[in-house]
């Protein structure tokens, strides 16, 4: 950990301020007419993603905090934890639901991920941009089969739904971004 001065606060550093980690949204330098100067800060909670706005003074010393990234491979859901294998020790690691949150739809056996640790705390994970699923099952759409941009529902293998093409069908292996939780292109 490195001391900054607030003013050198920049969007993006990961900072320890009252015992919680945060990762910094948005930083302003404020001037009031009549009073102090201070340093508006939206800080996103790497624990619980929650985001707060925090006003420091001019001139406060904050802890910079460097994360430690892993490359962690998926191996299987463990109660309410998710069991990965740590790719460079071939350690185990288990990661809280809370943690791993949304990207569970997506989350299939040996997909890699990265992790971002603090210590032996996991505090945030990312999938990569693009994998490759298939499409378990589909609903029929209400839409008319003339329109070209006709869409129905698909049921992935990882449990996540997605709107995809009138084409797709059961069996197919669909290219999907993850960060925007849309169909790409049919495999």
């Amino acid at each position: 950990m490195a001391s900054v001065n607030s003013n050198q606060l920049s969007q993006g550093m990961i900072i320890l301020l009252d015992q919680t980690i945060y990762r910094v949204e948005s930083v302003v330098r404020v001037s009031v007419p009549k009073g102090t100067p201070f340093i508006k800060a939206r800080l996103q909670n790497l624990s619980t993603d929650s985001v707060i706005e925090k006003n420091l003074k001019v001139g406060q010393m904050v802890e910079e905090v460097a994360l430690n990234e892993r490359s962690l491979e998926f191996l299987y859901p463990e109660g309410s934890d998710f069991l990965f294998l740590d790719l460079s020790t071939l350690d185990q690691v288990f990661i809280p639901s809370n943690v791993v949150g949304d990207k569970v739809n997506y989350l299939k056996e040996s997909v890699e991920i990265r992790a971002y640790f603090y210590g032996d705390k996991v505090f945030s994970v990312e999938l990569p941009q693009f994998l490759e699923l298939m499409v378990t099952k589909t609903e029929a759409s209400d839409n008319p089969q003339h329109v070209s941009n006709a869409v129905k529902l698909a049921y992935l293998e990882t449990g996540a739904t997605l709107e995809v093409p009138m084409f797709i069908e059961s069996g197919d292996v669909v290219k999907v971004d993850t960060q925007l939780a849309e169909y790409v292109q049919r495999i």
